[in-house]
């Protein structure tokens, strides 16, 4: 490794490689280092990602894709279902892609972009002086480095200790994370065309059961629980899980395990700090009400790629101009949505199971196609009028988007 570099990126998934790659093609120098051996492994993920969405980042190789799905089923806890065609069934529904795969070609594009990609390379701590980031303590193979660099992207998922290091308060309560446990099973017979979402207080206090077509008899099934929901006393999300699979599935095969942690905190005050900028699940930018992060992570990277050339060609790397560059952009796009998906979060997790029943009676003969916004609220507020004071934020919004689309 070089001594110096334009940008140091820390983390290499699918904010990290977006961003590596970003800098990289405005001609920045630039090393993209990841603490584990292999780019992609663990898959932390259940791995559905939007078509449309994903497009708009790269195109799309047909290695990455276990399964093409056109629509979602929404169970209640009676069992009542909803289905909603892939168009408005969120950022997650689309594709299920092979992470391992597809977290490794955004590496070797970063790599063909010019970025200098290192694994078996962890941070250790922050290289700063007169308040300023100005690179990175390294480890690779054993080794001790000092790495410089004009502005270092932590990328470096939930877990994050960049920010931390630069004096960010990224601290998250019980409320703002769920917890989860994915098994990747085989033998079981799930439709290849849809993707499956379980909710209910029994089933997954404060979350919900996923199941993600993976082709062949596979499928990712997994579940996260809200943090505030487990405890001492309380099934764990893999007892939830098992009695799940027992029920559901009771002949699966369980070739893979993986657990951890989604941000669902919604927006954190700050994402900046002199030289640094924050991105993807270390910004705490997933998406509150589902926990799905691949989509505004690439936004995030490419947002951060791009400001840091700004900063760097302005000779200025100082909060206030990262504020102006990356962290006033991200607020008005991605913000904007994970506050809208924080409100609905807060309201639905309070719902007990009768009154998801309830919902999904009302809900059930409805087409959910192409539905905007504001259709969809309306048809909750005839299912359950509390709801129209719970989310009037969002019906604030979603009336204002509908009348700007009419004019």
């Amino acid at each position: 490794m070089k001594e110096v570099y334009d940008v140091l990126v820390i983390g290499a998934g699918p904010a990290g490689s977006t961003a590596a790659k970003t800098a990289a093609e405005k001609g920045l120098d630039v090393l993209l280092i990841e603490k584990r051996q292999e780019i992609g492994d663990p898959v932390r993920c259940a791995e559905g990602v939007s078509k449309e969405y994903l497009k708009k980042h790269v195109e799309i190789d047909k290695r990455w894709i276990c399964a093409d799905l056109k629509a979602s089923h929404i169970y209640a806890p009676d069992g009542t279902r909803i289905e909603m065609a892939e168009e408005i069934s969120g950022g997650e529904v689309g594709y299920v892609l092979e992470r391992k795969v597809f977290d490794r070609a955004l590496a070797e594009q970063a790599a063909k972009a010019g970025a200098e990609v290192r694994v078996k390379t962890r941070a250790t701590g922050l290289i700063i002086e007169d308040d300023f980031v100005k690179g990175a303590k390294l480890m690779h193979l054993g080794k001790e480095y000092d790495v410089r660099a004009k502005i270092v992207i932590g990328a470096d998922g939930i877990e994050s200790k960049v920010g931390r290091w630069a004096g960010i308060d990224t601290s998250l309560k019980p409320t703002d994370i769920e917890t989860c446990t994915q098994y990747l099973v085989a033998g079981v017979d799930v439709d290849q065309d849809h993707c499956e979402f379980y909710v209910g207080n029994e089933i997954a206090p404060g979350g919900y059961v996923w199941i993600f077509p993976k082709g062949e008899g596979k499928a990712n099934i997994g579940i996260g629980i809200l943090g505030s929901k487990t405890g001492k006393y309380k099934p764990r999300p893999i007892d939830y899980l098992n009695t799940f699979l027992e029920k559901k599935f009771p002949d699966a095969k369980i070739i893979e395990m993986v657990f951890g942690g989604v941000p669902v905190s919604g927006r954190i005050e700050k994402t900046s700090a002199n030289g640094l900028m924050l991105i993807g699940d270390a910004a705490r930018q997933a998406d509150p009400i589902t926990g799905g992060g691949i989509l505004n992570a690439m936004d995030a990277g490419k947002l951060a790629g791009e400001a840091a050339y700004a900063a760097i060609s302005s000779g200025d790397v100082s909060l206030q101009k990262l504020e102006e560059v990356y962290e006033k952009q991200w607020r008005a796009t991605i913000g904007h949505e994970i506050d809208m998906s924080l409100v609905v979060k807060n309201c639905f997790i309070n719902l007990n199971d009768e009154e998801l029943n309830s919902l999904a009676h009302s809900l059930k003969d409805v087409k959910f196609e192409r539905m905007n916004l504001f259709d969809l609220l309306q048809a909750l507020f005839k299912a359950n009028k509390k709801l129209l004071w719970d989310l009037r934020v969002l019906f604030k919004d979603a009336a204002k988007e509908a009348a700007k689309n009419k004019i």
